[in-house]
């Protein structure tokens, strides 16, 4: 009795600690990919920004000849 008891008492410990370790790691990950996502939507606003910084100068330069 005291065996199984102590085999129940592991697995429980074992369940808990995967479904919390899960969400933590769901969380991780989500955050990571948002992450991810958020630096790429700054990349592209950096590209519009320097493109359109390229455009000025070549219009100035062209209107200067």
């Amino acid at each position: 009795m005291k065996n199984t008891m102590r085999i129940a008492g592991i697995v429980l410990l074992a369940l808990f600690a995967l479904v919390v370790g899960g969400q933590l790691v769901l969380a991780a990950t989500v955050g990571i990919v948002l992450g991810l996502f958020g630096l790429a939507v700054l990349a592209i606003k950096l590209a519009v920004v320097v493109a359109i910084g390229y455009l000025l100068l070549v219009g100035f330069r062209a209107m200067l000849r």
